[in-house]
């Protein structure tokens, strides 16, 4: 059977019965760390008004679909747009690290879309959720993710465009044929550039926030009958061919249905470039270790895979110097710098932006292609961390950063993680009650009853 074939009849009739148990209970954490992410970013993320302003002028708001942390209503498609963009603005989402894929922003905010639309049962919606999980990172994983990205493309929205697709076609209930057309639409709308690094640009957060609207209409247009292109995965101007070098459409369908790529995916407990996470890891932990001081280090460098270079490691002069968030979320100094100089990582961290004590110890930490850690990609986003202090090296290597799959959080760490990002922006208790529905998504009659507990 082709890709598109298979890939749609799978979506198409997927049930809940079919999810293993564990699957299940970790897609319902996966929804609550992307509900999390964009309650926060509605209030502190520095691109949401301009967002918001833009989505009034296009007409997208004055509708009855629901943003999270916002009493006014959206359109449908408005809704997707704003709460996918929210949801990747902190780059604190969840990472599937082979696939190099941030999953949730784009396909949760769709399945919730098209179950407002419907009125579906959270059931279906969790359902359709784990689909477009499925589609997006098997796709990503076929391309492969390395070859993919040295052609300067973003998988989390070029992949995320058809997971998207896949979870609001598995929620409005299309059949085989109709979720293909729907994927036929998506490959139309299949785009999301790395360029956004040359001067710390909104576009990264944008592009998923696109894929998701972008795959959630061409959902609704296969809903209504819109025909889209054939074998569009597949296809001789399909997808795999056109997006990627020597991809391998087979990946796509290895073992579906009884390997989870959901369960391969991994919660971010930093707020930034996933390849800085195993030096912040090491970074953490040799200061605690050597109890070390700011003014004890005299040199540091972070070994990484070529991959981790081209985001958080070159061109080196502007990585010691980051102008903005989105620079410093992909500078492998500042984060580095960060955990060095406070022993933490998190989202206020990026008030010290313009701090002197960590401007100078960034100019003494650089990045470099580790081969040993170029080894363990894409399996791992491993890092080794040196540091010279007090006539020494000291040097610790991160196989696993915290939060990826093998190295996943508890559920209580987890659930922590969300309370810090919500509860200071609904307040406590309307962030229990939210994440209540979240982790009851399977067994609540109306999904978007979710959505009525995150408008605040």
């Amino acid at each position: 059977m082709l890709t598109t074939a298979a890939l749609a009849r799978f979506t198409s009739c997927l049930k809940l019965a079919d999810l293993p148990l564990d699957v299940m209970m970790r897609a319902r954490l996966l929804v609550l760390d992307c509900v999390g992410n964009a309650v926060r970013a509605r209030r502190d993320s520095e691109s949401t008004p301009a967002l918001l302003a833009a989505v009034r002028s296009l007409g997208l708001a004055h509708g009855k679909a629901r943003v999270f942390a916002d009493p006014e209503g959206y359109t449908p498609a408005g809704a997707v747009l704003v709460n996918a963009t929210l949801a990747h603005s902190l780059d604190f989402d969840d990472t599937h690290a082979a696939a190099i894929v941030h999953p949730a922003a784009s396909i949760v905010p769709a399945a919730l879309a098209a179950a407002e639309m419907t009125d579906a049962s959270g059931a279906d919606t969790l359902t359709a959720i784990v689909a477009g999980y499925e589609v997006a990172l098997r796709l990503a994983l076929a391309l492969p993710a390395g070859a993919h990205y040295d052609r300067g493309f973003h998988p989390s929205a070029t992949c995320g465009v058809f997971g998207a697709a896949a979870s609001a076609a598995r929620v409005f209930g299309l059949d085989e044929s109709e979720t293909a057309s729907a994927f036929g639409i998506a490959l139309s709308q299949a785009a999301g550039s790395l360029q956004f690094l040359a001067n710390g640009a909104w576009t990264k957060r944008f592009q998923v926030g696109w894929a998701s609207m972008g795959g959630f209409v061409a959902a609704t247009l296969a809903r209504e009958g819109f025909k889209g292109a054939a074998q569009p995965i597949e296809g001789r101007h399909g997808f795999l061919r056109c997006y990627g070098a020597e991809s391998q459409p087979s990946r796509a369908m290895q073992d579906i249905g009884q390997v989870w790529e959901l369960m391969q995916t991994g919660v971010k407990p930093y707020p930034s470039c996933r390849w800085g996470h195993a030096g912040i890891d090491a970074a953490i932990a040799l200061r605690e270790e050597l109890e070390l001081r700011v003014e004890d280090i005299k040199a540091v460098t972070l070994g990484i895979s070529r991959a981790g270079m081209s985001l958080v490691g070159e061109p080196a002069d502007r990585k010691i110097n980051p102008a903005n968030i989105v620079d410093a979320q992909f500078s492998g100094p500042f984060v580095i710098a960060i955990a060095l100089a406070t022993g933490k990582m998190e989202w206020d961290s990026y008030r010290l932006l313009k701090d002197p004590v960590i401007h100078a110890l960034m100019a003494r930490i650089r990045c470099e292609n580790d081969p040993e850690m170029e080894a363990e990609f894409p399996s791992n986003m491993s890092g080794r961390l040196a540091i010279k202090s007090r006539g020494e090296i000291f040097t610790k290597t991160v196989i696993v950063p915290k939060g990826e799959a093998a190295n996943f959080p508890s559920d209580s760490e987890l659930c922590a993680k969300y309370s810090g990002l919500v509860d200071p922006v609904i307040g406590a208790t309307a962030g229990a009650r939210l994440a209540k529905a979240v982790l009851e998504l399977d067994r609540l009659e109306h999904a978007a009853s979710l959505l009525n507990e995150g408008a605040c």
